[in-house]
């Protein structure tokens, strides 16, 4: 395995773990009866802001996971994996890592930097690739 696909099999599990430190408080404040329901209505109470946080962290790292598994895949199908490559995958799981308690902890502006360092090595994956 190279080791931009292990930062995504990292990347992942991160993912997953992110959705049980949402899920966990989340269908306590919410309730088992909403989260289990169709939830075709809006829930009677609403999420506190830690909890809130943890969904958005949440949420943005699938987009941000969407254009990193683009740029694994780019590099590795193309057999282009370099030391280069593989210091970009890492950094942005660093990145993505931090990035959950600085969202959490409300952090600004430096979740937002944070953000940037992940996106860039992303970006920076997939033009090495390039070139």
């Amino acid at each position: 395995m190279t080791p931009e696909l292990t930062a995504l099999a990292l990347a992942i599990l991160l993912q997953a773990a992110q959705l049980a430190i949402f899920a966990i408080p989340a269908n306590f404040e919410l309730g088992a009866r909403y989260t289990t329901s169709p939830r075709d209505e809006p829930p009677d109470g609403s999420l506190s802001t830690p909890t809130a946080r943890m969904q958005r962290a949440f949420q943005n790292h699938f987009e941000a996971l969407i254009l990193f598994t683009a740029a694994v895949t780019l590099v590795t199908v193309s057999d282009q994996s370099t030391w280069f490559t593989a210091l970009c995958a890492f950094a942005y799981l660093a990145a993505r890592i931090v990035y959950v308690p600085a969202y959490v902890l409300g952090w600004a502006p430096g979740r937002s930097i944070i953000w940037a360092a992940g996106f860039l090595a992303t970006i920076l994956m997939t033009l090495a690739a390039l070139l």
